[in-house]
């Protein structure tokens, strides 16, 4: 019988050097197979997320005569919600209303330093003055007077929006973000709703939304109701949904915050998704990364200390279903916005309540 090699022997050692390494091999094709795999799954869904987002180049559509940034370190970020009907947002209100407009439009403003924010409600009835802008096709819209401020955005898109917000204020928009609602409703039912408090009901009345006073969780086709709603709150006007609105910008901002995204990828993947199919920017932030610069600049801001404040208007003598901007309040608001500098009690003062 031929005896077997010890395992000291030098062919047992070579065979177990080439085991060895085999098994090296394997190892490390297992790994770069993985590493290659989640790169290329990480690759996809970035590629995904970012082909969701819209831009615009401002600098391009409006050209040179902006106002000039006082504050270097600051930030204005105009948020605009669109109430277009068509496509997906056609599923969600049935309501006869023709092109897209910027239903909610808030000027966020956040001061150097970024541990804090103030966002500025601009009413959508608001009468302004437009000027002269170039829709999407390149055409020109002429400026005119005693328009409401709505209807910038049906005429000429969120370019002249941006513009019109600079000539009212005197202060440069940095960056721009729009949302439409179909987008909104995707976002809150990504987080799995968010929880609103009223402290009267809500009617329902013009097909609203029907609540009781107190403490409610809402999903994302209620929660686009609950901002829309005008006639079954409050007093039944514009004004009225403008403090609905911010009550529920703070409550979703504080949900997102709760529910720390940024430790659950697969839930930061279902919001981002949510987040970005319906998202239009500033050609600045139209890319993943720099949201997410923008998003880790701003991680000092809480959301329980961001000051909300309405424009302040003025019925208007002509029409009064339609506000003007009230002067001096609002002056004084856009120069502390402006200068960075505290907001005098006296320019938070409205005559128009809602």
């Amino acid at each position: 019988m031929t005896d077997l090699p010890s395992a000291t022997s030098p062919s047992s050692r070579r065979r177990r050097r080439r085991g060895g390494k085999r098994a090296l091999r394997i190892v490390l094709l297992t790994v770069a197979l993985l590493i290659l795999a989640a790169a290329g799954g990480g690759w996809w869904a970035y590629s995904h997320l970012n082909g969701n987002i819209d831009s615009v180049d401002l600098d391009q559509a409006i050209g040179d005569n902006r106002p000039k940034k006082v504050v270097a370190g600051a930030q204005n970020v105009l948020v605009l919600g669109s109430d277009s009907r068509a496509g997906a947002n056609g599923d969600l209100d049935h309501g006869d209303v023709s092109g897209a407009r910027s239903d909610t439009a808030m000027l966020v403003h956040i001061p150097e330093g970024r541990s804090k924010a103030t966002a500025v409600s601009i009413p959508r009835d608001t009468l302004i003055s437009r000027p002269e802008c170039k829709d999407a096709d390149g055409k020109i819209a002429k400026a005119a007077n005693r328009v409401m401020f709505n209807s910038v955005y049906s005429l000429a898109g969120p370019a002249c929006v941006v513009k019109t917000v600079e000539q009212m204020s005197g202060i440069r928009v940095d960056h721009f973000v729009e949302v439409d609602f179909a987008g909104f409703k995707g976002l809150v039912d990504a987080l799995g709703g968010v929880t609103v408090t009223l402290d009267k009901p809500m009617s329902g009345a013009k097909g609203g939304l029907k609540l009781d006073a107190g403490t409610h969780r809402l999903n994302g086709t209620d929660s686009l109701k609950f901002v829309r709603t005008r006639y079954g709150y409050g007093d039944g006007s514009d004004l009225g949904r403008i403090g609905l609105q911010q009550q529920f910008m703070m409550a979703m901002l504080s949900e997102i915050k709760k529910q720390d995204a940024l430790g659950n990828p697969a839930r930061l993947y279902k919001l981002a998704d949510a987040g970005t199919k319906s998202l239009t920017t500033d050609s600045d932030l139209a890319s993943l990364t720099s949201l997410a610069d923008f998003a880790q600049s701003m991680k000092g801001v809480d959301p329980d200390t961001m000051e909300t404040i309405m424009l302040p208007v003025a019925y208007d003598k002509v029409d009064p279903n339609r506000v003007i901007v009230a002067e001096p309040q609002a002056g004084k608001l856009w120069e502390a916005l402006r200068t960075d500098q505290k907001i005098p009690a006296e320019a938070k003062n409205s005559p128009a309540k809602g």
